[in-house]
């Protein structure tokens, strides 16, 4: 019987963190992680042949483990970039959760209504563009029309991720898809500008043209000067604090937070996920925008027909 041998890590990758601290901030009754991953494992799960890295494996026991030491109480989990089109992982954890967890996942334009249904079954409820660059070779946008004709009739979304630079050539393809638009990590500002500059307003016009989610995660991919959320620092990644204030502020009801664990291609630090969380308080200052963030909005575009 033959078995299967574990990659080779990428170089360089940043393990996870396995002890993170206990959170300060106690997060509302039924609290979602609305953007978490799954790595893995490579024995059971291998990576994509074409994937641009090999991480260290996270699976669904350490997701959950972390849901409940963070006192959180779902999960939606992104299909990762190195499991490409194979969403076996993903529907694995999904299945395993007992409804606590929902998908978004990752198809090609052949995707047939059959297996978009066993996925739908699965939990999940939307599809994944990335057009950021170092991610992807090319995104062919006639594939993503096709798909995201396909996946209209079952109510699902698109997630789109993609850096601000790339906004303004990407913006009328995003208004013309025929499904809800959901946006990951506010878009990857620069916040090294000003978060009331024109190109962040331009941001936000399209938000409010395009009526899309909005995730407030990732502060420690998008951060310049910290400090991180590193031994006990608090109050963290402090250049990201306004602009995801900005965000929450004018779309209450359109907002997301996730902690991207196992947090794939950071290159300099891992944060502590309980600091992370702590970081909630900053963006979402009041119990009403912390209720709206962490409970209500994903509860309403993930479980519809189950109360908050």
């Amino acid at each position: 019987m033959s078995t299967r041998t574990t990659p080779e890590v990428t170089p360089g990758w940043l393990p996870w963190c396995s002890t993170p601290s206990k959170p300060k901030f106690v997060p509302p009754d039924g609290a979602v992680d609305a953007h978490c991953h799954v790595f893995g494992p490579a024995a059971r799960f291998p990576f994509a042949p074409e994937r641009k890295y090999t991480p260290v494996d996270g699976g669904k026991e350490q997701l959950f483990a972390l849901r409940d030491h963070l006192g959180l109480a779902r999960n939606v989990i992104v299909q990762a970039t190195c499991h490409g089109t194979d969403n076996s992982a993903l529907v694995d954890a999904l299945q395993w959760s007992g409804g606590l967890a929902r998908g978004v996942a990752t198809v090609d334009a052949n995707v047939t209504a059959e297996e978009l249904e066993r996925l739908h079954l699965a939990g999940v409820r939307g599809v994944r563009f990335n057009f950021v660059k170092r991610l992807v070779d090319t995104v062919p946008t006639r594939s993503l029309e096709i798909i995201a004709q396909k996946i209209a009739p079952l109510g699902w979304h698109a997630v789109v991720y993609f850096e601000a630079a790339d906004l303004p050539d990407l913006e009328e393809f995003f208004l013309s898809l025929p499904v809800p638009l959901v946006i990951d990590h506010m878009g990857r500002p620069d916040v090294a500008k000003d978060s009331r500059g024109p190109e962040f307003a331009d941001f936000l016009d399209f938000v409010a043209r395009s009526q899309a989610w909005v995730k407030v995660s990732c502060p420690e991919r998008l951060s310049n000067s910290g400090p991180r959320a590193l031994d006990g620092e608090r109050h963290a990644y402090t250049d990201v604090v306004p602009f995801a204030r900005r965000v929450v502020e004018h779309f209450p009801g359109r907002v997301l937070w996730g902690t991207d664990w196992p947090h794939p291609n950071l290159k300099d630090h891992m944060p502590d996920d309980g600091l992370l969380l702590d970081h909630v308080r900053r963006i979402a200052v009041t119990a009403e925008q912390q209720q709206a963030l962490l409970v209500d909005n994903p509860m309403r575009l993930y479980w519809p027909d189950e109360p908050a």
